[in-house]
């Protein structure tokens, strides 16, 4: 059967892996003109090391683990003068040792190493209209002409564009969770060498993580919700310097100057995607289009990464009936992300502390030395 993924970020690559492994002939489009690999490291945990090694891709990700065995916490907090004043353990934030850290661009390059050569990469385009005409799935593209696959696989992240032509509005199913998060890539040599160190004032957090090959800023604060434009990267940096940017404590004056200058700056909405179903007739929605989890879950591309394999599975389980296959895909993959989505609440409480009284709290409750 002939399958469009919609979207190449790990929840497509997992699915067109897989897909392709049970025959299917697979077509990925995906808006960005070229492989994306920038952005922050992610985590390969739980069930999900389980089929990485069914790809035969566990090694490679194990050996291009990120350098973070120096750590002496998950995250260290500190006052406005770089003081140590809390830190959660790693154990705190992590399912098991086993648990692999791997930055973004070694993830994706082992992922695209491992796909078969049958599969079909459209670059630089994105779906315009979806028609399901019951027997297949009618396509129309903003820039290519009409195709038509037996079904469609939506893994194009929490602001979905197929989630959209087929299900509805983002409103219907996209739940704010009172905050934004900035990312952006800084120099070598920043921060604390080796450490994730983290400065807090109520409502708002700047954190430094250094990787050794990479470090990362990252930001958030508290608001209700805010129109912007997801394509318009200006008007981010804007929102997100004009939220946090009045701090001249840390490196918060520096923080602010990179996103101001970078060109790598990711803002988003803390947000989760619940919907009461992922599949409707011939589409079928996978990774963040289906339930995003909000990065503080730690488990997206778990998630992701267990959703193709299963998909693909319960498709061939089904012998040709993909509405078969999409519900026993649900019904598998759907208490892993419910279990993800549910332990956010208390991750946004520590991490972002509202108030000056939960702020000490939270210190209370992770001291930099456990033993007081």
């Amino acid at each position: 059967m002939s399958v469009l993924v919609s979207g190449a970020s790990f929840a497509g690559l997992s699915a067109a892996y897989w897909l392709a492994e049970i025959g299917e002939q697979v077509t990925v489009v995906e808006r960005n003109p070229a492989v994306r690999r920038t952005g922050a490291p992610i985590d390969v945990r739980g069930d999900a090391l389980g089929v990485a090694a069914d790809m035969g891709i566990l090694d490679a990700i194990t050996a291009n683990r990120a350098k973070t065995a120096h750590r002496t916490a998950f995250t260290t907090w500190v006052d406005a003068g770089g003081k140590p004043i809390g830190a959660l353990p790693t154990e705190a934030a992590t399912d098991s040792a086993d648990d692999i850290e791997i930055l973004r661009e070694h993830l994706v390059d082992i992922m695209h190493a491992a796909l078969s050569p049958d599969v079909e990469f459209v670059h630089g385009d994105w779906i315009a209209d979806v028609d399901d005409v019951g027997s297949a799935v009618e396509v129309t593209f903003v820039h290519g002409a009409p195709r038509r696959f037996d079904y469609l696989v939506g893994a194009d992240g929490m602001h979905s564009g197929v989630r959209r032509l087929v299900f509805g509005p983002e409103a219907d199913y996209r739940h704010h969770l009172g905050a934004y998060m900035v990312i952006v890539p800084l120099p070598a040599g920043t921060g604390v060498a080796t450490q994730s160190v983290m400065y807090n004032t109520p409502g708002r957090s700047y954190g430094i993580s250094d990787f050794t090959d990479l470090v990362i800023g990252y930001l958030s604060f508290r608001s209700p919700e805010i129109e912007y434009d997801f394509h318009d990267v200006e008007e981010q940096k804007k929102i997100a310097i004009d939220a946090l940017g009045d701090d001249p404590n840390w490196y918060v004056p520096m923080l602010m100057e990179h996103i101001r200058e970078s060109d790598e700056v990711f803002f988003d909405s803390l947000s989760q995607i619940r919907m009461p179903g992922w599949s409707r007739g011939r589409t079928v929605l996978v990774g963040d289009a289906a339930h995003a989890t909000s990065p503080l879950s730690g488990r997206g591309t778990a998630l992701a990464m267990l959703g193709g394999h299963f998909l693909a599975k319960e498709l061939q389980a089904a012998a040709g009936d993909p509405v078969s296959g999409f519900a026993g895909y649900e019904k598998r993959l759907r208490p892993y992300a419910d279990r993800a989505q549910d332990g956010v609440p208390e991750a946004l409480g520590f991490m972002l502390p509202a108030t000056a009284e939960a702020l000490a709290e939270r210190n209370r409750r992770f001291p930099v030395d456990p033993r007081r």
